[in-house]
């Protein structure tokens, strides 16, 4: 296979050049039975996004050696939320219980066996972590995104990043918490027990180590940089927003030099050396629909410069010679 897998490329042969991306598929809600297809006809024939789906292979595929500054501007992330949250599902509702039944038939769970009973209590305190830091996600940073892709920004000063920092402590933990589990069955757990059973569990525990490590690592810079972007295409839209309304519902479609009687007394100002923060206390507006008037009037003029400003100001009538701060 090519280094980089590609839209091009017959869904059946990249799932055969890594096992890893089995997850992947159920987790996206693919089926099998693929055929010839293509990566991009499957996906668009089970209303999978092409890009999204892509991404995350290349992430597993890479070890997260991407650039992820390229990636971002291509994911959707509703579909990657859908994604993250069909994981949890399979993760709390699916693996972790499958292997524990596992591991209570690999060890004697009497009530003589104290190291067998730690074992299994260990295991359960590990599901625990994992199951509250993904209930958190799904309840806080999926609603959170859920509302971004609705336009809605939050009123309370919310973002990502804050909503991460919470929990962020938690990936590595529950890193440790399974790394330790490990250690103590292979150094203490006895001789006497189903060693081939247990080697399965073994060999279970190290797989869903190195899923959780992928998915978490994932959240942490593929998806947390698209919400970011989001974040502020929607500050971004909401400003243009309110510096419409505050113009009473002027548009941009008049041409590029048809400018607004706010976007003209914002140039009055910036000619006479105002700073954004002073314009929008003389105008009584915020700094962001300052800086929002002056990217479309940036974008009217092609005017990018104070002196350029300066000049149209006084070539247009809109202020006076001896009204200039040289």
């Amino acid at each position: 296979m090519t280094e980089k897998y590609k839209e091009t490329d017959k869904m059946s042969d990249i799932i055969c050049d890594d096992y890893r991306l089995l997850q992947v598929i159920s987790r996206f809600g693919l089926t099998f039975g693929f055929g010839d297809q293509t990566v991009a006809t499957a996906c668009a024939s089970n209303g999978v996004d092409t890009m999204t789906f892509l991404a995350v292979v290349n992430f597993i595929k890479s070890n997260g050696r991407i650039n992820v500054g390229d990636v971002v501007e291509t994911i959707s992330v509703a579909a990657m939320t859908k994604y993250l949250s069909q994981s949890h599902t399979y993760f709390i509702d699916f693996r972790i219980p499958a292997i524990r039944r596992k591991l209570i038939e690999s060890i004697d769970c009497s009530a003589r066996n104290q190291i067998a009973f730690l074992i299994l209590k260990f295991y359960d305190e590990f599901a625990a972590e994992v199951s509250r830091h993904m209930e958190y996600e799904d309840k806080y940073i999926h609603t959170y995104v859920e509302g971004l892709l609705a336009g809605k920004l939050s009123e309370t000063g919310v973002n990502i990043n804050v909503l991460e920092e919470k929990h962020h402590d938690n990936h590595a933990q529950i890193d440790k918490s399974l790394g330790e589990l490990k250690s103590i069955i292979i150094k203490y757990y006895p001789s006497d027990s189903n060693g081939q059973l247990l080697n399965e569990v073994l060999m279970d525990l190290y797989m869903l180590e190195e899923d959780l490590f992928n998915h978490c690592q994932m959240e942490d810079t593929l998806y947390i940089e698209a919400v970011r972007k989001l974040e502020k295409d929607c500050a971004l839209r909401a400003e243009t927003l309110q510096a419409q309304e505050e113009e009473g519902g002027q548009t941009d479609n008049a041409g590029t030099d048809s400018l607004s009687d706010r976007e003209r007394e914002v140039i009055v100002c910036v000619v006479k050396g105002l700073s954004n923060k002073e314009i929008a206390e003389k105008l009584f507006i915020s700094v962001n629909t300052v800086m929002t008037h002056r990217r479309n009037i940036s974008r009217k003029l092609q005017i990018h410069s104070p002196a350029g400003l300066t000049i149209y100001a006084i070539v247009n009538g809109l202020i006076n010679l001896e009204d200039v701060k040289l």
